[in-house]
């Protein structure tokens, strides 16, 4: 089995920098989701901070993207989607299961 590396970046939040390290699939997830909603990559980061009620900052990130994806999914009704619009989250799921 194929472990992802663990990538270490700088972000600033609440003009604040600090490091978070997270898998490769984790960033391209919160790439995709900060391009999505027109945000940067740290003001998304800044968000899912101040959301979190405990644990560190990457476990809240990782939560986050796989709470993201498991909605895009199933859609907002918890059905599964049917209209083929769920590569991009069946790819980011298969990458996270892949970690573990």
């Amino acid at each position: 089995m194929n472990k992802s590396p663990v990538v270490k970046r700088s972000v600033v939040v609440g003009g604040h920098k600090t490091s978070v390290s997270l898998e490769a699939a984790f960033w391209n997830g919160m790439k995709e989701i900060s391009g999505a909603r027109s945000m940067t990559l740290s003001d998304l980061v800044g968000e899912i901070d101040t959301a979190r009620q405990q644990g560190n900052l990457s476990s809240a990130i990782r939560l986050f993207v796989l709470d993201h994806f498991r909605n895009c999914a199933v859609g907002p009704t918890g059905a599964p989607q049917l209209d083929g619009g769920r590569g991009l989250a069946e790819v980011s799921l298969k990458e996270v299961s892949a970690i573990n």
